[in-house]
């Protein structure tokens, strides 16, 4: 009987010695990694220093989840209102409405990933200073999407501006542009984002 349990006894030390081991590195992984894009904006904000990036890490996610559902509704309604019309003008229609979608949301959502990729990875120098300056413009470009909102707005939905102040003079200015103009500025901040991320990393 003794030399059984003698026997099993190293068998049974591996095996607790590997469960151990198994169990560390799950949870070595669940600290370094996240699953998808909704599993990235929280560990981005656990994993960052900027108090900016822990905001924009919000506001940015709650601005790209609202846009998207904005978008959906849009193509639901799109779905009810031309059913009775051609398979080619709705697949045209669905489509244009997905590539303007993603166009708007992936560069809310980009810093926020790319924050995330660099710090499970471990890459790179001045991780707090990469994190500001991605969520530096990440605010701006929110605010490019306001110029392209007023500046797009349909002649129907547009407010005379209240007051004389800096705000009215700008909202007036932006309604005298044509709506195609109003894609500059968010262009330009994308294309910033792209320069600062390639710069900092």
């Amino acid at each position: 009987m003794d030399c059984d349990a003698a026997a099993t006894t190293p068998f049974n030390s591996v095996s607790v010695q590997e469960r151990t081991m198994t169990e560390t590195a799950a949870a070595t992984d669940g600290d370094d990694s996240y699953g998808g894009i909704f599993g990235a904006f929280p560990y981005a904000f656990r994993a960052s220093e900027s108090r900016l990036f822990r905001s924009y890490a919000v506001v940015g996610g709650l601005a790209a989840l609202a846009i998207a559902v904005t978008f959906l509704l849009a193509l639901v309604n799109l779905v009810g209102s031309t059913a009775s019309a051609g398979a080619g003008v709705f697949t045209f229609s669905r489509s244009f409405y997905i590539v303007v979608a993603l166009a708007v949301v992936v560069p809310i959502i980009a810093p926020v990933l790319s924050v995330a990729r660099r710090h499970r990875r471990g890459t790179g120098s001045s991780p707090s200073r990469y994190d500001f300056g991605l969520a530096a413009v990440g605010y701006v470009y929110l605010g490019s999407l306001y110029v392209l909102l007023v500046a797009s707005a349909p002649s129907g939905l547009r407010r005379d501006p209240e007051g004389s102040g800096v705000t009215a003079s700008v909202v007036e200015f932006l309604y005298g542009l044509d709506p195609i103009y109003g894609l500059v500025p968010p262009a330009a901040v994308a294309l910033v984002m792209y320069l600062l991320h390639r710069v900092l990393r």
